[in-house]
């Protein structure tokens, strides 16, 4: 295990450098931009169509009401998400321009949108059918969204633009510098789609769904989706942010089966579609890539050793919601050779189980969106519309997670027994139970085992120990003379938020000026520019460069973190504090 282990050590940085690739980066990030409006449309889609599990159907005049905002929203998802991806797109190459001549974001958004519409409005007698403004045409989007900025890029680093005299205003003057960019892109998707309209007689959208549907075939096989689901995995044990490679490749997949699973339900058919938006996040993910719901009780509950119980303590709340950073960094689970095959064993069981209730059991699938934050039990039930067998599904698929899970926590368990034992008898300590017990009686306990394992001696005394603390926090205190505003960017926005949110309280009572904000990576990255520190998550280590870039040009510092210090800081915000004072 540990000559596999050292393999797929050496192929992290291929996949990093793939994971941090700005059009990779570009489709990730103009998507997550988009899910308000697929999460906010949804809940329209819940009050509509939720009630039919009971039994009770709207009136057709008010549900025709209440699907205006949806169909107004996620009907035209497809061309959001072009102006989502273009403007991902055209942040990050703007770096690589002058700050004295940069790309116009406004503009190639509007030329973006202009461009995809030309290419999927399908003309008809009866006006305009926009069937592919939707979630079928996403994958056009991101070709449209991807093409266009590059054009501009051309046009704007070799000044191929109308130049106006240096007297014109410059508001002005980068309206007709946009002209030649913009007309260029317009124009070029228009002669295509005309070509491949009178070629193929289908507009883009429409050619690439036909071209992809053994894809999307593929994808709901059992070995499809256990080769999705363990990618995810595999990418993390690694170290590199699983969902960021992933997903890219399948949410045009996943969204457009979301749509089909509700139409199939709403023709009194069964929603036969596997892979959908929840799926990746409830099934394949249950607790966090990984499928570790069950992990974080399990230490909580079972283990015998301080650090797992500790990091059970910690971290069965967060993974309950999907945010499992904190056990796979405290245990930790990544780059861990005894949890290598539960780790990637498990979410395929799970979704390979869900296939099972689908296609054997004639159980439906996802047809609506929520949240991926949700514990998973409670979304699989509201996405499946509380299909009666999806209670069972819940109910066995963690009863199996356990049994997956349980022999090599017990492992992992004894080894961190054998070690706290050990690190007790290096500092001339007894760890039996009743000296355990003695010690824990004592106001003035002389043991403390931290959540990383290490016994350490303190003093038999609190006060002088209280004495070097609060010196310790004035002095910290001190550094805070001025407005210092930190960001702290993770994956999904969780465990940032986590630390932000230390930050701000501990700045709170100790009104020190300071302010901290959590985001995705991807999202309002152009807050940068009015941050003293940014604060990078270990799982977006792969990212480095290109947050980098950004604080490097808005002269903020970045800092970035191990797995385990990440952790710590997260649950001490004096240590967190103290993190920020070091690096401003």
């Amino acid at each position: 295990m540990d000559v596999l282990t050292s393999k797929i050590e050496k192929m992290r940085p291929v996949f990093e450098k793939f994971a941090a690739n700005i059009y990779v980066s570009a489709i990730r990030d103009g998507f997550i931009a988009a899910m308000p409006i697929i999460l906010f449309s949804s809940l329209f889609l819940l009050v509509t169509y939720l009630p039919n599990a009971w039994g009770f159907y709207w009136p057709s005049n008010i549900e025709s009401n209440l699907l205006i905002a949806y169909n107004y929203s996620m009907g035209l998802l497809a061309l959001f998400v072009t102006a989502t991806t273009a403007k991902n797109l055209t942040d990050a190459k703007n770096l690589d321009l002058p700050k004295t001549n940069q790309m116009n974001s406004v503009s190639i958004i509007m030329a973006s949108e202009i461009a995809f519409i030309i290419c999927a409005i399908v003309q008809n007698k009866g006006g305009a059918d926009l069937t592919y403004m939707g979630t079928q045409g996403l994958i056009a989007s991101y070709l449209v969204g991807l093409i266009v900025p590059n054009i501009y890029y051309v046009c704007i680093k070799n000044n191929v633009t109308i130049k106006m005299p240096p007297q014109v205003p410059q508001n002005i003057s980068q309206t007709f510098k946009d002209v030649i960019p913009m007309a260029l892109s317009v124009t070029a998707f228009w002669a295509f789609s005309l070509l491949l309209m009178s070629t193929t007689g289908k507009n883009l959208p429409e050619l690439i769904v036909a071209l992809l549907a053994p894809v999307f075939s593929a994808s709901d096989s059992y070995i499809g989706l256990a080769i999705i689901a363990g990618a995810m995995a595999f990418f993390w044990f690694v170290g590199v942010q699983g969902p960021s490679i992933v997903a890219p490749a399948v949410a045009a997949i996943e969204i457009t089966n979301t749509e089909a699973n509700l139409k199939l339900f709403q023709a009194g058919q069964q929603a036969t579609h596997i892979l959908a938006q929840n799926t990746q996040d409830y099934v394949m993910n249950m607790g966090g890539t990984g499928s570790t719901f069950v992990l974080g009780f399990m230490f909580l509950l079972l283990a015998r050793s301080k650090q797992l119980k500790a990091i059970g303590k910690a971290s069965f709340i967060p993974v309950a919601f999907s945010v499992n950073e904190p056990i796979l960094f405290g245990a930790p689970i990544i780059m861990n050779p005894v949890f290598f095959i539960p780790f990637i064993l498990t979410p395929m069981v799970n979704i390979c189980l869900y296939k099972f209730f689908i296609v054997t059991l004639g159980m439906n699938g996802m047809m609506y969106v929520m949240p991926w934050v949700i514990p998973a039990p409670i979304g699989i039930l509201i996405s499946t519309g509380f299909a009666p067998l999806s209670f069972v599904f819940v109910l066995l698929s963690l009863v199996i997670d356990v049994f997956i899970w349980f022999p090599f926590m017990r492992v992992y368990d004894g080894q961190m027994l054998e070690e706290e034992a050990k690190k007790a008898k290096e500092v001339g300590l007894n760890l039996d139970s009743d000296e355990e017990n003695a010690i824990d009686d004592d106001n003035d306990s002389d043991v403390e085992v931290s959540a990383d394992g290490t016994v350490m001696a303190t003093a038999s005394s609190g006060a002088s120990a209280t004495v070097e603390k609060v010196d310790d926090a004035a002095s910290i205190n001190a550094g805070f003379t001025k407005e210092t505003a930190v960001m702290v960017i993770c994956a999904g926005g969780g465990t940032s938020g986590i630390l932000a949110n230390a930050l701000n309280k501990i700045a709170k009572d100790r009104d020190l000026p300071l302010s901290a904000a959590a985001r995705a990576y991807g999202q309002d990255m152009n807050m940068i520019q009015d941050m003293d520190l940014v604060i990078l998550a270990p799982q977006m280590d792969s990212m480095k460069g290109n947050v980098k870039k950004i604080t490097d040009k808005y002269g903020a510092k970045l800092a970035t973190t191990s797995g385990k210090e990440y952790i710590a800081l997260t649950r001490d915000p004096d240590m967190a504090l103290k993190f920020v004072k070091e690096h401003i």
